[in-house]
């Protein structure tokens, strides 16, 4: 993958091209951000001019032997470490197939896409004590082709205590010219150990602009409606294609939240039954999307109420509710409407009963609505 495939991150780009033609290059790196900032896009570039044999001023060349081989993940001094449902596998080799496929369609995913991609039953996945001896058994090789080798270990967190530690070792004393590339969303699930040993490259989200670009070009979205799904989900590109859907689902969202605000502002509890009991029978993915959106939606009225629209980020039907709702989301009632509908989506994630979630959450709504 080349940088000049990762969306945003111009400055971050740079850096690591810099440290790479400086050769200042520290021999373990934790790249933290969420799945949806482009940890793995941008790790991925990373080795690839890394091992790009004509490298450009700002890119690899994408031509190269080198370059062939890493855009088929088949390079033979990189190798990959990622979360396996153990009884499916017990080392990453064993879905290597699925590992590449998987990249090769999008490499925007994250540990639940992944869940889904492999495992019908959607098991829990760890990197256990069996990966961790297979990658030292790897790295404790020769390089095939007299450069660095390279360990990119996915989803660093998700080893467990006993695989961790069997790699602090070879973390801290690696063999000649090897290369350790963790990833990670959150540090705190890992070992301090792990830490210590790693210098930390944080992947910040992708800025509004970039991630606005990129729908406009790639996903054929107009200048609006990718400025209001850029919004909405704080530089994170995986929720951004979530949000996409098609038309269809997008129209579907916005009549959704504007049919609860106006049956829970006229007090009508049958209407707000309805209501409940029709989004209580969608997926819960659509649930989930619905409440990122809701909560985009109340962000957006405050936007217009305080700014005179001039960050207000919105489809021309969505202003054209904003423009008789948005008074109705003040500074008495905005808090409550972004923890509950917080509180809500996490419940969802967590497999709460929806029909009790939807229903409890219309006459929240009704109270706060009428707070304004």
């Amino acid at each position: 993958m080349r940088f000049s495939e990762v969306v945003g991150h111009a400055e971050l780009k740079e850096k690591l091209i810099n440290e790479i033609n400086q050769d200042h290059i520290s021999h373990a790196q934790l790249f933290l951000g969420k799945a949806g900032y482009g940890v793995l896009p941008v790790a991925l570039a990373f080795v690839q001019y890394l091992f790009c044999e004509n490298k450009q001023e700002t890119d690899s060349c994408g031509e190269c032997q080198s370059c062939k081989k890493i855009t088929k993940l088949q390079h033979p001094d990189l190798h990959f470490s990622f979360p396996t449902i153990q009884p499916i596998s017990k080392v990453s080799d064993g879905l290597i197939s699925e590992w590449r496929e998987i990249i090769t369609e999008n490499p925007y995913f994250d540990l639940n896409d992944w869940i889904k991609f492999i495992d019908p039953k959607e098991r829990k996945p760890i990197i256990g004590k069996d990966e961790s001896q297979e990658i030292i058994k790897k790295l404790n090789l020769r390089s095939f082709e007299g450069g660095y080798k390279v360990m990119m270990i996915w989803m660093a967190e998700e080893m467990n205590q006993s695989s961790a530690n069997k790699l602090l070792k070879i973390l801290e004393e690696p063999p000649g010219n090897t290369l350790f590339i963790l990833m990670a969303e959150s540090q705190e699930m890992m070992l301090q150990t792990i830490l210590s040993r790693t210098q930390k490259v944080r992947v910040p989200r992708i800025r509004m602009e970039d991630l606005s670009l990129f729908l406009r070009q790639n996903k054929n979205q107009s200048p609006g409606n990718a400025d209001s799904i850029a919004a909405r989900v704080d530089g994170d590109l995986i929720e951004a294609l979530e949000f996409l859907g098609d038309h269809a689902e997008q129209d579907e969202n916005r009549e959704h939240f504007i049919q609860l605000m106006r049956v829970c502002y006229k007090k009508n509890v049958l209407e707000m039954m309805d209501w409940s009991e029709g989004i209580s029978n969608k997926s819960r993915e659509f649930q989930k999307v619905f409440l990122k959106y809701a909560l985009h939606m109340f962000r957006q009225s405050l936007l217009k109420n305080y700014t005179e629209d001039t960050l207000t980020r919105v489809s021309e039907e969505e202003m054209d509710f904003l423009e008789k709702f948005a008074r109705f989301i003040t500074g008495n009632n905005i808090g409550s409407f972004l923890e509950t509908f917080s509180d809500a989506h996490y419940h969802i994630e967590r497999n709460a009963n929806p029909k009790i979630l939807f229903t409890q959450l219309c006459f929240e709504v009704m109270r706060y609505i009428h707070k304004a």
